[in-house]
């Protein structure tokens, strides 16, 4: 598979994708899944709680791609009471469509954690989730998984930009081959950070926006990303990022603007 990443379970996940966080259901999540996947997208990222699970797959369908080569992830969300709901994995894949879900995760740290990952692992058994992982879990929480799970996340997806590059979870995730999923990857079009000078050289340099030469730093650095947008034109850029690459040098200038600062103001 073209411009993807290993996991720890020999599955290789595309590492470019579009995310449906905020995109209303029905036509708009429809068309914008359609119109991704006519650009050569082959990665859909959304949740239970974004309530437009069915609208992606209806958006596949339009597209005409074949389910097998378009990777789906969705998630739990303790907020929508799946963590406890033996029920959960069905209902999924009942709301998608489909028989069975590319990856799924843990949306967010709970106190029924443990019940939720109990419920992926034997999704994974079932084959009814291919890969697992969760989104947003950090510090102790990503520690305690880490010795509680029987099957170690494949995936975690965390707040990850120039300006908050996350350095010691990356070197914590090593051992365990967990690949990390980068949302909010331009900073949620945070103005200091795509104004920043650099990226205006280099995107000079190679003819690319700035947002490109982020979004390629994204993929330079060996994580997943999957911007979001409606908008045809932004899609068409956004993807538009594998005719180039970056230098050593070039990567350790963006690397050393990292001032760990995040920058979700409304969770994810």
């Amino acid at each position: 598979m073209r411009n993807a990443v290993t996991l720890s379970n020999g599955r290789e996940i595309p590492q470019f994708g579009l995310g449906v966080y905020q995109v209303p259901r029905g036509s708009v999540t429809e068309g914008a899944v359609k119109t991704a996947l006519g650009l050569g997208y082959r990665h859909i990222d959304t949740a239970h709680i974004y309530g437009n699970e069915a609208s992606v797959m209806a958006g596949i369908r339009a597209a005409g791609v074949p389910r097998e080569e378009v990777w789906i992830t969705s998630k739990f969300s303790s907020y929508a009471n799946d963590y406890r709901n033996p029920a959960a994995m069905d209902q999924m894949l009942e709301r998608l469509g489909t028989d069975y879900v590319d990856l799924v995760l843990l949306h967010e740290y709970s106190p029924a954690w443990k019940y939720g990952w109990q419920l992926l692992e034997q999704a994974l058994s079932e084959g009814k989730a291919r890969s697992i992982g969760v989104s947003n879990f950090n510090g102790k929480n990503l520690s305690d998984l880490m010795d509680f799970a029987t099957i170690k996340p494949h995936v975690l997806q965390v707040e990850r930009h120039p300006y908050y590059q996350q350095k010691s979870l990356r070197g914590f995730l090593a051992p365990y081959g967990t690949v990390l999923e980068d949302w909010y990857p331009l900073g949620h079009g945070d103005r200091g950070l795509l104004s920043e000078p650099l990226f205006a050289q280099l995107g000079a340099k190679y003819g690319k926006s700035n947002a490109q030469i982020i979004l390629r730093w994204h993929i330079q650095e060996g994580s997943v990303v999957f911007p979001s947008s409606t908008n045809p034109e932004h899609l068409a850029q956004n993807i538009d990022i594998f005719d180039f690459e970056l230098t050593d040098g070039e990567m350790a200038q963006i690397q050393a603007m990292d001032k760990n600062q995040y920058l979700n103001k409304y969770g994810k």
